[in-house]
């Protein structure tokens, strides 16, 4: 194959590429996270959402051996946790949220679950990539989440002119996705 600007042009990204900065995330809150700023929560998760990202998945492999050969078959899939990245407002009203939603799994006082049965993890999420002119083009449904990580949020007197950020991990037993033809 020879290298032609116009083959690429033509039959490459013809519809100019995905961005990955335009998308919005949208979690469920599990039943018993009810706190003052669950409204506030609900309202600002997809505004305050500044980074996310597509897990990746994997299907590991095994061999079996036969007559001093091994042939390898496909295993069970696994799912990479998921990431956000979120900006911090100063009333901490997404900060909470997933703060008590984490006392719910195991508080930090008394070491023990306060959650029911298991409906700390009965949220879902979504994330949701659009195409340029504002089109939904993909969605992934994370399924049975939980976070594991609510990360440090930094202090620092040199940190001016940014907004404080911090990052929560979710474990998640499966997502499905959606495509929207363009």
């Amino acid at each position: 194959m020879a290298f032609n600007i116009n083959d690429f042009k033509n039959n490459g990204l013809t519809k100019g590429g995905a961005r990955p900065s335009l998308f919005a995330v949208t979690i469920t809150r599990p039943p018993e996270i009810i706190t003052s700023d669950t409204l506030s929560f609900l309202q600002k998760i997809q505004f305050t959402c500044r980074a996310s990202s597509i897990p990746a998945s994997s299907v590991a492999s095994f061999d079996v051996p036969y007559f001093g050969r091994k042939i390898k078959l496909a295993g069970d899939r696994t799912f990479a946790d998921w990431n956000v990245t979120i900006m911090n407002d100063e009333d901490f009203g997404v900060r909470d949220f997933f703060e008590e939603w984490s006392q719910n799994i195991n508080t930090n006082e008394t070491n023990q679950k306060i959650s029911v049965r298991n409906q700390y993890k009965t949220a879902d999420a979504d994330v949701v990539q659009f195409s340029k002119d504002g089109r939904q083009i993909a969605r992934y449904t994370f399924t049975g989440m939980f976070p594991t990580e609510i990360s440090a949020m930094d202090l620092d007197w040199d940190a001016t002119n940014s907004i404080q950020t911090f990052n929560v991990t979710f474990a998640y037993d499966y997502d499905v996705n959606a495509r929207t033809d363009l």
